[in-house]
């Protein structure tokens, strides 16, 4: 449950950003809504933030807690979790992580600029 929760955040992250530049392209209002631009602004602003600190995700500390350390670099029971880990985890070093989430952030940063989030007022839609 916990990596099927911890793809559906990277998901959100990176669904979300193409989300914007699409919907925007094709007139789709609710990709500029306060809510949602603030709650992917601030999931990849976590993201950036632990990189920089060198902090792990709290989702990936607890399913390493929940699975025990030495079955994190082994197989993932199912065919499901398998794949999930392998979409998830990669071996690198952590400044090519700082450096790609930096990059991520930034963009997100640049569809908040060229894209501005919209409140829309009650009874107005």
């Amino acid at each position: 449950m916990v990596l099927t929760l911890h793809a559906a955040v990277v998901l959100f992250i990176v669904g979300g950003l193409a989300l914007i530049f699409a919907g925007n392209r094709m007139g789709w209002r609710w990709v500029n809504g306060w809510r949602f631009r603030l709650a992917h602004l601030a999931a990849i602003g976590i993201v950036v933030a632990q990189a920089w600190l060198g902090l792990d995700c709290p989702l990936t500390t607890l399913e390493v807690w929940l699975r025990g350390p030495d079955e994190m670099g082994g197989q993932a029971d199912g065919f499901i979790a398998y794949w999930l880990g392998r979409l998830l985890y990669y071996r690198l070093p952590a400044w090519v992580f700082v450096l790609a989430y930096s990059f991520f952030g930034a963009l997100v940063m640049l569809a908040w600029w060229r894209y501005p989030p919209v409140r829309r007022r009650a009874g107005s839609d």
